[in-house]
């Protein structure tokens, strides 16, 4: 605007000048035309308008002066404002950029994480000093800061913890670090949300194969248990058993037994005319029972 204003104000002169030398009222008019819009673009080239949610960092000659909140700002013709917005930014980390981490046992895994970022309006100046504009602090700051990180948490966890038992630790510690990291720089991490965990083939294969053997251990946990608790059961049967014979033993004694035995023969000798009795314990002579009396 400034350049377009001296080149009216410039124009203006050289028709007033030629409009004198011809006596001309239309040239008079130009004249007072192109000064007109030469003062109102050099008077614009002063204003400068901030919009809501941004920031402005002017810069003169070289010189970086007091940031701009919203609103119109008077400024040098020759000031350079760069503006700065202060809603949240998303840093994806996905497809191309994807993380490459590395487990504590070595494993490789696959992360994506968006990253939402603002410009702190405070610290404007000093964003721009590092970085210059809003692009650049994205790929200078951000994007390099937070990938370092990403990588160095995800190497205290084990490919299982940062696969699946630990991720929501994982986010927490990432958000809790990446602020850390850029909030003295200026920059407000108002969000990271750890998206996707893939684990590389190499590494599913092995994750695989722990299923399966963990699978095959509990299985095996189970037979021994269930073997473990028949084997008791069969303890425990054969041992009432027992009890029981004793009981059983112990309520027979020789005397019981021998009238037990006689009493026997006895109904045996009502349908044939003489036994022996093999009864007692083998000591003596047999006992005989007649019953050839016996109707």
């Amino acid at each position: 605007m400034l350049v377009l204003s001296i080149l009216l104000i410039l124009a203006a002169v050289v028709l007033y000048i030629v409009a004198r030398a011809r006596a001309s009222s239309p040239l008079r008019l130009g004249a007072i035309a192109a000064l007109a819009g030469g003062a109102f673009f050099g008077i614009a080239s002063c204003v400068y308008v901030v919009s809501a949610y941004e920031v402005g960092v002017p810069v003169l000659f070289g010189k970086v002066g007091t940031p701009m909140t919203s609103g119109m700002h008077l400024k040098a013709p020759f000031t350079d404002v760069t503006s700065f917005s202060t809603r949240p930014v998303d840093l994806n980390l996905s497809d191309k950029d994807v993380v490459e981490v590395r487990s504590s046992q070595g494993g490789v895994m696959y992360v994506e994480v968006t990253v939402k970022w603002a410009v702190t309006p405070a610290k404007a100046v000093e964003l721009y000093r590092l970085a210059g504009n809003e692009t650049a602090i994205q790929q200078r700051l951000v994007y390099p800061d937070s990938r370092e990180i990403i990588r160095n948490v995800f190497a205290r966890y084990t490919s299982e913890q940062g696969y699946a038992s630990d991720r929501e630790k994982i986010n927490a510690e990432l958000g809790e670090l990446i602020k850390e990291r850029l909030a003295p720089r200026g920059i407000d991490v108002t969000a990271v949300n750890l998206r996707n965990v893939k684990p590389s083939e190499q590494l599913q294969q092995q994750i695989d194969r722990k299923i399966q053997q963990k699978e095959a251990t509990e299985r095996a946990v189970e037979a021994t248990r269930t073997a473990e608790e028949e084997s008791k059961r069969r303890k425990i049967e054969a041992e009432g058993i027992a009890r029981a014979n004793k009981i059983l033993s112990d309520s027979l004694s020789d005397k019981v037994l021998m009238n037990q035995c006689i009493e026997a023969f006895k109904e045996a000798a009502k349908k044939n005319p003489v036994y022996a009795v093999p009864c007692g314990s083998g000591s003596g002579n047999p006992l005989i029972v007649d019953g050839t009396g016996r109707n």
